[in-house]
């Protein structure tokens, strides 16, 4: 009769297996306790804790949010782990429709001409000299709103041009019609496609300073009247015509039949001394583009082509100092 040991309560069966296993292991080795991460969470148990992956090894997948693989922020342009800041936000202080024109010099001709007006920005400050003075009663007397700002905010508004503490809320530049200025007597500017706001503002500062009945302008591919032009022109161009055509060549004709001689600022082959040639007066003057100069087809409109002699060592000059300067020498013609 067989006589079967009874076990310990608590054992079972895996655990007898268990045993008879271990009896074959040296002493003093124990073996690992099991892994309780088969385990779900739902067991009552929290889930381990997730390792971080070594350099180079193998990355997770992401874990959503601006961190890249792994858990990792992405990296800048340059390789570094920081996250990319947003670009600061642009105080926008000139409404929709308004632009906002800049400088002492922009600011008081817009207030003296036939813009309308909204605000007058002066930055926290700012001497209030007597020409600031002058400026905001001139301000109130339009009926302009005066606002005091903080300098950064008028800096970070216009971007950061030197805008003498001061800035104008103002509505759109007022193109002339060019009817109006084919009956406007006098010389007449036109300018072929120029893009530097520099040279078309310096351009309007002379016209309007020598008295010329208009200046004509492209629609398209050209520099527009923007307050970066108002600043050029030291705010001349708010008294002065400033026609935008679609074409160039159609408003060339319709000046030709307004009595005036089309004339080409152009240091090409064919082109005659100005200060020598005979040139009828009231003329139109053509000034060419920066680096290209005059388009073809323009040049065909003109009735002679004028150069500026150049007696030093430098073969040409700017398309703003060479067009100033033909337009006091055509202006001198007219008067006398």
């Amino acid at each position: 009769m067989k006589i079967r040991r009874r076990e310990p309560p608590g054992r079972s069966d895996g655990d007898k297996s268990r045993s008879r296993r271990d009896q074959g292991k040296p002493p003093g080795r124990r073996e690992a306790p099991p892994s309780r991460g088969k385990r779900s969470p739902g067991q009552g148990e929290k889930p381990p804790p997730r390792s971080r992956p070594k350099p180079g090894g193998p990355r997770g997948p992401s874990s959503g949010g601006k961190a890249g693989a792994g858990g990792r922020p992405p990296r800048g342009p340059r390789g570094d782990a920081r996250e990319r800041t947003p670009p600061p936000v642009v105080p926008v202080l000139a409404r929709t429709g308004r632009e906002l024109l800049y400088g002492r010099n922009a600011v008081l001709e817009a207030l003296r001409g036939r813009r309308g007006i909204e605000r007058l920005f002066v930055a926290e400050g700012a001497r209030e000299d007597e020409r600031l003075r002058g400026l905001m009663a001139l301000a109130t007397e339009r009926g302009a709103a005066i606002e005091r700002i903080p300098r950064l905010m008028l800096d970070d508004a216009t971007r950061g041009v030197n805008h003498q503490g001061i800035a104008l809320e103002a509505e759109p530049f007022r193109y002339a019609d060019f009817e109006e200025l084919l009956a406007a007597p006098g010389t007449v500017l036109v300018l072929d496609h120029l893009q530097d706001p520099q040279n078309v503002g310096t351009l309007f500062r002379a016209a309007e300073a020598a008295g010329v009945a208009g200046v004509v302008i492209p629609e398209d591919r050209a520099a527009e009247v923007t307050p970066a032009v108002v600043n050029a022109s030291a705010g001349a161009v708010e008294h002065l015509r400033v026609a935008a055509v679609p074409n160039l060549a159609r408003a060339l004709e319709a000046l030709k039949g307004s009595g005036r001689w089309v004339a080409g600022l152009d240091a090409g082959e064919g082109s005659m001394n100005i200060f020598a040639a005979e040139i009828p007066t009231p003329a139109v003057l053509v000034v060419g583009a920066e680096g290209t100069g005059m388009g073809t087809n323009l040049r065909k409109n003109c009735d002679l082509l004028l150069a500026l002699p150049m007696r030093g060592r430098v073969e040409s000059l700017n398309a703003a100092t060479a067009g100033a300067i033909a337009i006091y020498e055509l202006v001198r013609r007219e008067s006398s």
